[in-house]
């Protein structure tokens, strides 16, 4: 397991682990909570990314960053996946804050789903007919399909509310930062 990829999980899980030690104080200070709550502070954009609402989630979020991350990794560095990975989280956390906002929603975000999904939108650009095999239904797909349908389902459910208590928009902010992120290395001339 790379480097990044195996010191993230490892954060995760002893955050989790934390959390867990800390009851409900751990979400009142690190969650990110909606700006008109009264209990958001600055360092919430990065900490709640450590937080997960139980076992599932944990191991779901882990296993994602592990399964696309590490080739990631591998291809990009450390430093690369770390710059994509971090602003992800960073956009899923300003895209969610400004939707609970206008929803007038005052319920906390937790997960890594937004990192997790900036990396989703990284492997799908860099290996775009890759295929990936859905558990249910098991339908074999390219990497570029998987991702785009995730998307759509994703806006799907967060302008219906449906499945209400998932950050879907914080998901689609996590692609929206994978994509900057990606959008801004195209420009750049390459090193060396």
């Amino acid at each position: 397991m790379p480097p990044l990829i195996r010191g993230l999980i490892i954060a995760n899980v002893l955050a989790f682990l934390l959390e867990r030690a800390l009851g409900v104080s751990a979400t009142l200070w690190f969650a990110l909570w909606p700006w008109a709550s009264g209990q958001f502070m600055p360092w919430q954009l990065a900490t709640y990314a450590f937080l997960h609402a139980d076992v599932m989630h944990l191991a779901f979020n882990m296993y994602g960053l592990w399964m696309f991350g590490s080739e990631l990794e591998r291809l990009w560095g450390a430093r690369r996946l770390g710059l994509l990975y971090g602003v992800s989280v960073l956009t899923a956390a300003v895209v969610q804050l400004g939707v609970t906002h206008m929803l007038g929603n005052a319920a906390p975000t937790i997960g890594a789903s937004g990192g997790l999904f900036g990396v989703l939108f990284g492997f799908a650009m860099m290996f775009p007919q890759r295929r990936i095999m859905l558990l249910l239904p098991p339908i074999p797909m390219p990497a570029w399909v998987f991702v785009t349908l995730y998307g759509v389902i994703e806006l799907t459910l967060g302008v219906t509310g449906t499945a209400n208590g998932v950050a879907h928009f914080a998901h689609l902010g996590g692609l929206l930062g994978g994509w900057l992120v990606i959008r801004q290395w195209r420009r750049e001339p390459p090193p060396g």
